[in-house]
């Protein structure tokens, strides 16, 4: 049974009496809440909650549920977030030449596994082409050298507006986001294994059969203008053994990125993340 339901995702500096008022609110114009998750991070003084009610039998419209809860958030000087369960995020996945996170995502979403719609997928080459073709997603080419960055990324953040998006997921894509991007759109999950910064630069799993790695990992994160080193959201790792070839490690790796990344942006699509300095709760 489908349930439309609402979700407050809260920050605010810690203090008595937090829950009871979130939930007073919500229980004060008739909601029913079915989940409800908190956190406090002592050394940051920090108080996080994800709370989410039903909408039947709730007397706020929706378009009034924000103004309404912004009067109780202003006097706890905290940052929210308000999500509609109804809402479907529009999102535009980012490949260079590898497709198997690519593949994964797409059969996800058209699985109804992720909760998403895609706009669009855009690469740096055109290798991917027919992928897009077969899903009959709108695939554009754009390649991207020292001299021309700049002006890809305007186009970039073109179609991203052109097309609605409000996720962008990066899925193996061999490109470093400028700051200027970032500072524009700053709603980016990036996929990586987990070798970094040990072995840096091409061929990492060449590197790491080399120095006889006991174990390998991938790393679902949010982009900062900081290089792989963003919120994390998602992490997870297998066993390498001695009898693996260095083709063991890569397909191993694969699959960890494509698991990793799918369950990164589930996590966010669900609305199970609050970013606060450079880590992440997750409300899983």
């Amino acid at each position: 049974m489908v349930i439309d339901t609402a979700t407050l995702l809260v920050s605010c500096p810690d203090q008595q009496g937090l829950v009871a008022k979130i939930a007073s609110f919500i229980y004060s114009n008739g909601g029913n809440i079915i989940h409800a998750d908190h956190h406090t991070d002592l050394e940051a003084g920090l108080f996080l909650s994800r709370i989410e009610w039903q909408l039947q039998g709730f007397n706020l419209p929706k378009d009034l549920i924000g103004r309404a809860f912004n009067a109780i958030a202003q006097p706890l000087k905290a940052d929210w977030q308000l999500h509609f369960s109804d809402t479907i995020p529009k999102v535009a996945i980012w490949v260079s030449q590898q497709d198997h996170c690519l593949y994964d995502l797409l059969w996800r979403i058209q699985a109804k596994e992720l909760k998403a719609k895609i706009g669009l997928i855009i690469s740096n080459h055109e290798k991917l082409a027919s992928i897009a073709e077969q899903f009959g997603i709108e695939y554009h080419y754009l390649p991207i050298n020292n001299s021309n960055k700049k002006e890809q990324e305007l186009k970039q953040l073109e179609l991203l507006k052109k097309a609605d998006i409000d996720l962008v997921i990066l899925a193996k894509y061999m490109q470093v986001l400028s700051s200027d991007f970032l500072q524009n759109f700053p709603n980016v999950i990036n996929i990586h294994h987990s070798f970094l910064p040990a072995f840096i630069g091409a061929k990492p799993y060449h590197q790491a059969y080399s120095r006889g790695v006991k174990i390998i990992g991938a790393t679902a994160h949010y982009i900062t203008q900081d290089l792989d080193a963003g919120p994390i959201i998602e992490q997870d790792v297998v066993k390498i053994s001695h009898r693996d070839t260095v083709e063991d490690l890569i397909r191993k790796g694969k699959d960890l990125e494509k698991i990793v990344l799918a369950r990164g942006v589930r996590l966010h699509l669900q609305h199970r993340v609050l970013v606060y300095g450079n880590r992440t709760v997750v409300f899983a």
